[in-house]
């Protein structure tokens, strides 16, 4: 399976925001709609590298400080291994 280790801007949430959210029961931040920003982007082939990228990305001065977050997402199986899936014959 592959990943995608990314290292992304905390975004800052507005205490008005915050119990706006608590009220109505949704999520403060939802990162399908608005994800936060970028900074760094690495992919790996397997969970091991991905858990070895993540852990170096952790040692920038701003994840550290608390104004960054490493995240890593599972993207699927890599292209290459995919197999057609198989039918049942009549």
């Amino acid at each position: 399976m592959r990943f995608l280790i990314v290292r992304t801007e905390i975004s800052a949430a507005a205490d008005d925001d915050l119990a706006a959210a608590l009220a109505g029961g949704r999520r403060l931040r939802d990162e399908r709609t608005s994800p936060e920003p970028r900074r760094q982007t690495v992919r790996a082939d397997d969970r091991d590298a991905a858990l070895g990228l993540a852990r170096a990305l952790s040692t920038v001065g701003a994840v550290r400080a608390g104004r960054q977050r490493v995240k890593v997402l599972p993207i699927g199986e890599p292209d290459r291994c995919r197999q057609p899936a198989s039918r049942p014959t009549a």
